[in-house]
């Protein structure tokens, strides 16, 4: 799978060699107060997540979450990257920092090269963006990298309305 470049950043699939960096974001309360995911507690659940949906994602479809690097401390500070949702037939781009790199236009820079990556060198014809409405840091992201709002909706039975954004080749 290919690496990729930004001025501040390096996106590279994640390997096991990663997992405490991802238990260090999944198990901040701030990181994932807006995404209906758990909070992870420990490296054997990081490492068993990563087993069964990243690496996964990665032989299945060819493209998943990626390690965000932060170049100027060479550490990685959350993910970026595009992931298939079977239960919508749609391809979701998505992202996750550590907040002491939240305010910085990381989102924004990451997913722009992601959102490329996939409208042009994956050829996807369709990307989306899920995100709820409180959390309108993440919409000003979706909306600052091209895509547009279309629909409010539930992203799971059960779950309240979030808002749905897209981009289009």
């Amino acid at each position: 799978m290919k690496t990729i470049e930004t001025e501040r950043t390096i996106l590279r699939p994640f390997t096991l060699n990663d997992a405490p960096a991802v238990l260090e974001f999944n198990s901040n309360p701030e990181v994932i107060k807006y995404t209906g995911d758990i909070l992870f507690t420990s490296l054997e659940q990081t490492i068993a997540m990563m087993n069964s949906v990243t690496f996964k994602d990665y032989e299945t479809h060819g493209y998943g979450r990626y390690a965000v690097v932060y170049k100027a401390d060479n550490k990685v500070i959350g993910f970026c990257g595009l992931k298939y949702l079977p239960e919508h037939d749609e391809t979701d781009i998505g992202y996750r920092f550590l907040p002491e790199y939240w305010g910085k236009g990381i989102a924004s820079e990451t997913a722009e090269a992601i959102v490329e990556f996939g409208l042009i060198e994956l050829g996807l014809k369709r990307i989306i963006g899920v995100a709820e409405p409180n959390n309108i840091a993440s919409c000003k992201v979706l909306e600052k990298i091209g895509l547009t709002y279309y629909k409010t909706d539930r992203y799971a039975e059960g779950e309240d309305d979030t808002y749905w954004y897209k981009i289009e080749r």
